[in-house]
C-alpha cells in the first residue's frame, strides 16, 4: 500500500503545498525535528591504508602460486591446450550473416527539419524553438570569454562549480553553469571559449526562474569563505575520483592537448591539470586570494555583451517566453561594459568575431605517463585529423566504428584482457585510440598501430562496412529530446543542410575512401599525435627519454 502512496505524486505535492501555506517554516521545522535535533545517529569514520594494494598484490601472488602448485601435469596441459583453443576462437572471424539486421538501405535518406526563429532581446541574439515540452520552458545562455586574462581561465570550471550555490545561497537542480568550448565547423585552429547557463522550470515559474538568473548576474556575494572552502574541497574530491571511473577520458583529454589549441584549453579545464589545480587550491589554508579573484572573472563571464540565448517551449508559451527574457535582459543590462562593443548580426549561432585563434600555437608530439596508485592503465593515442565539414570527416567516422568492432576489440578486451577500447572519431577533429582499465600499456599502443595496419590493407568486408554506418547511423538519428532540438544549431553553428550534407556522405563511405583515409591521416610519419598514459609504475617508460612522467 505504501508503495502505491508513493505514486500519488500529485496529491503529495499538493499537500506539501498546503502544509507550506499553513506554516512557512514547514520545511525548517523537519529538519529541525528528524536531523538537528535527532539524537540516533551514528558517527563513521574511515581511514585507507597505505599499504592496502601491496598487502593486494601480494595476496594475489600468494593465491595463484599455491594455486599453481596444486596443479598436476595433466592440469598443466589441460591448461594449455585450452589457451591454444581460446586464441584460435579469438582468431576466427564470427558468421553473423544468420542474425536479423537492419540494411543501410532501410535508413531514411532525408533528416527532419527543426524550425527555430532567430530574434534578439536588448539587442543580445536569441534563438527561439517552438516543441511540445509538456509544459516545461528550457533557457540556455551562451557567454562568451575571450576577454577574460589567460591566467583567470583555469578558475573557469571552479567559479561554475559554485556560482548558483555562492552568489545566492541556493542550488537548483534544474539550473547549471558549466565551461564550454566549441571547436569551430570548418577550422581545427578555431573555437570558441565560454560558459553556458541552463535551466528549466514549469511555465507558471517562468518569472521566478529568470528572477533567480538576474539574481547570480546582478548581487553575487563572494565574501563566505568556509562555503567557498566546502564547495572546493568536493570539486577536488568529485575529480579526483573521477580518475577511476573515467581514466580513459582524462587520457583522451591529455593526449590531445598538444594538437589543437580547442583540446589545449579542454585539459585546462576539465584534464588532469584541472586536477592537479583543484587539489592545490583545496590544500590552502588561506582561500582570500581566490575568493578576490571571482568577482573580476564575473564581469568578464557574465556580461551580456558577450551573450547569446535559445528557449524551447511550447507554441503557445513562447510570446510570454520572449518577454521574460527581453525583461531579464533588461535587468542585468548594468553588467555590461562600458566599452561600445561590436555587435555580432544575429544569427543561428556564434559570430566570426566570437572565435579565437592562438597565433603561436603549434601542433607537437607529445607522450605523457602519469603514474597514478592504480593496477591497471588508461591508455590513448590521439591524431589530428579533419573538422566536421570537411569530406573526409564521415569516412573517418565510420573507420573507427568499424576498426573499434571488428579489431580493437579483439586485440585490447578479448585477448588483451582490458576492460574495454577502441576508436572514435570526435567534433573537434581529432581520430582517438584508447583503452579502459587495461592491464597493458605500451603492448595496447602497438595494437593501435595494427588497427591501422589492418585498415591500410583493406582486410575488412563490405558487410564490416555496412554495420559500422549502421552504427554510426544509431547514433546520429538517436532520439532527441524537444528540450534539446535546435541546440546544436544554437551552440556549434551547425544547421539542419549541413546535418543532411554530413548524412550523405556518410552513405557514400566506401572501402576505397576507408583504406585511403586510414593511410592519409593514421599512416606512421603522416600524423600529428599525442599518446598519454594513466597507470601504475612502469620501469620501461621511466627509463625512456622520449616520455614525460608525471
Amino acid at each position: 500500500i505504501w508503495k502505491l502512496q508513493l505514486l500519488k505524486i500529485s496529491q503529495n505535492v499538493s499537500r506539501f503545498r498546503q502544509c507550506l501555506k499553513e506554516n512557512p517554516r514547514y520545511l525548517q521545522d523537519k529538519v529541525q525535528h528528524y536531523f538537528k535535533d535527532n539524537t540516533h545517529r551514528l558517527t563513521l569514520t574511515m581511514s585507507p591504508d597505505e599499504s592496502f594494494l601491496e598487502k593486494q598484490a601480494e595476496a594475489e601472488e600468494q593465491k595463484l602460486h599455491q594455486k599453481i602448485q596444486n596443479l598436476s601435469d595433466a592440469d598443466h596441459k589441460d591448461i594449455y591446450e585450452k589457451g591454444l583453443q581460446l586464441l584460435a576462437a579469438q582468431s576466427t572471424a564470427q558468421d553473423a550473416s544468420c542474425l536479423p539486421a537492419l540494411k543501410v538501405s532501410d535508413i531514411e535518406p532525408i533528416i527532419p527539419y527543426t524550425p527555430v526563429q532567430l530574434g534578439t532581446a536588448g539587442g543580445v541574439p536569441v534563438q527561439y524553438c517552438e516543441q511540445p515540452t509538456n509544459g516545461m520552458v528550457y533557457f540556455r545562455a551562451m557567454c562568451n570569454l575571450n576577454s577574460l586574462p589567460e591566467d583567470l581561465k583555469i578558475y573557469v570550471p571552479l567559479i561554475c562549480s559554485v556560482i548558483t550555490n555562492v552568489c545566492v545561497y541556493i542550488y537548483i537542480y534544474m539550473m547549471s553553469v558549466s565551461p564550454q568550448i566549441i571547436p569551430d565547423t570548418d577550422d581545427l585552429d578555431l573555437y570558441e571559449q565560454g560558459i553556458i547557463l541552463s535551466s528549466s522550470c514549469l511555465e507558471r515559474n517562468l518569472p521566478d526562474m529568470f528572477q533567480l538568473w538576474s539574481d547570480i548576474f546582478n548581487s553575487p556575494r563572494f565574501d563566505d569563505e568556509q562555503r567557498l572552502r566546502v564547495l572546493v574541497m568536493m570539486s577536488a574530491q568529485e575529480l579526483s575520483n573521477g580518475i577511476s571511473y573515467s581514466g580513459h577520458m582524462y587520457a583522451m583529454t591529455r593526449a590531445a592537448r598538444s594538437l589543437t589549441p580547442t583540446a589545449d584549453l579542454q585539459e585546462a579545464f576539465s584534464g588532469m591539470d584541472q586536477v592537479k589545480f583543484m587539489k592545490r587550491i583545496a590544500e590552502m589554508t588561506d582561500l582570500t586570494s581566490v575568493l578576490r579573484k571571482l568577482p573580476r572573472i564575473k564581469r568578464h563571464l557574465l556580461n551580456p555583451e558577450n551573450m547569446r540565448c535559445a528557449v524551447n517551449a511550447t507554441p503557445q508559451k513562447m510570446s510570454e517566453a520572449a518577454g521574460e527574457v527581453e525583461r531579464f535582459i533588461g535587468n542585468i543590462a548594468a553588467n555590461r561594459k562600458e566599452r561600445k562593443p561590436v555587435r555580432p548580426t544575429v544569427r543561428s549561432h556564434r559570430s566570426p568575431s566570437s572565435s579565437c585563434q592562438e597565433p603561436h600555437f603549434k601542433p607537437c608530439q607529445m607522450k605523457t605517463y602519469f603514474q597514478l596508485p592504480f593496477n591497471v592503465n588508461f591508455v590513448s593515442e590521439c591524431v589530428r585529423a579533419v573538422p566536421f565539414t570537411h569530406a573526409d570527416y564521415a569516412s573517418l567516422c565510420i573507420l573507427a566504428r568499424m576498426m573499434t568492432a571488428k579489431f580493437l576489440h579483439g586485440e585490447i578486451r578479448e585477448k588483451g584482457g582490458a576492460y574495454g577500447g577502441g576508436a572514435r572519431m570526435g567534433g573537434g577533429g581529432l581520430f582517438s585510440f584508447y583503452s579502459y582499465r587495461d592491464p597493458n600499456s605500451t603492448q595496447t599502443l602497438s595494437a593501435f598501430r595494427g588497427g591501422v595496419e589492418w585498415a591500410r590493407a583493406g582486410k575488412f568486408t563490405q558487410q564490416d562496412i555496412d554495420e559500422a554506418k549502421l552504427s554510426v547511423f544509431s547514433a546520429v538519428d538517436a532520439p532527441v529530446a524537444p528540450s534539446d532540438k535546435g541546440l546544436g544549431r544554437f551552440l556549434n553553428g551547425i544547421t539542419d543542410e549541413m546535418k543532411q550534407r554530413y548524412r550523405e556522405r556518410l552513405f557514400a563511405v566506401t572501402d576505397k575512401n576507408l583504406i585511403d583515409v586510414a593511410g592519409r591521416y593514421l599512416g606512421v610519419g603522416q600524423q600529428t599525435c599525442g599518446v598519454a598514459i594513466l597507470g601504475p609504475e612502469n620501469e620501461s617508460i621511466r627509463k625512456d627519454p622520449s616520455w614525460v612522467v608525471k
